[in-house]
């Protein structure tokens, strides 16, 4: 049954089962919705018995006019090729969350770049903190709508002075 549901028998499963906040029909093969922080794992769990093994993907996105974040797990069914986005937004001044390893082990690595970027911390996933990308950074996490690249990048490196050394003019100088 599962392996020939669209995405709007597939929503009103979801929406017999949970309380979804919103639902966004993104195109055929893809649908988001929006739950709250206590159903994240229940709704995982549950899409996962379902045949959507694969976390394709964890990010945020910075809704920093709400003082918000939003966490958006994406998932796919390899038997049913439509990508869900799960979608729950934290407080953006004290980013916890719990993590959700215990359903996809490998949202160890997404938690760590979510932190890293971000500032998320995974309650759970005592690896999330570790430095993945960013080594010895030292400033507010960089994907931060309030994260000042140029301030970061005068205070870190020395001013120099470019000159023009080619013409763009038929690769004559």
């Amino acid at each position: 049954m599962m392996n020939s549901m669209n995405n709007q028998a597939l929503v009103s499963e979801l929406e017999n089962r949970f309380s979804l906040l919103n639902v966004d029909l993104v195109s055929e093969s893809q649908v988001a919705i929006d739950i709250s922080n206590n159903d994240v794992h229940t709704v995982l769990a549950y899409l996962k018995s379902l045949g959507w093994k694969q976390l394709s993907m964890l990010t945020n996105v910075d809704w920093i006019e709400e003082g918000k974040y939003q966490l958006v797990y994406i998932i796919f069914n390899w038997d049913n090729p439509i990508y869900i986005q799960v979608r729950t937004k934290i407080e953006r001044e004290n980013p916890v969350f719990r993590t959700v390893t215990s359903v996809y082990p490998g949202a160890k690595y997404y938690e760590r770049d979510v932190h890293e970027f971000f500032g998320v911390k995974f309650e759970g996933n005592p690896d999330s903190e570790k430095q993945l990308f960013l080594e010895n950074w030292d400033d507010l996490p960089p994907l931060r709508k309030d994260f000042d690249a140029k301030a970061y990048s005068d205070r870190k490196y020395a001013k120099r002075e470019y000159t023009k050394d080619f013409s763009n003019k038929g690769g004559k100088k």
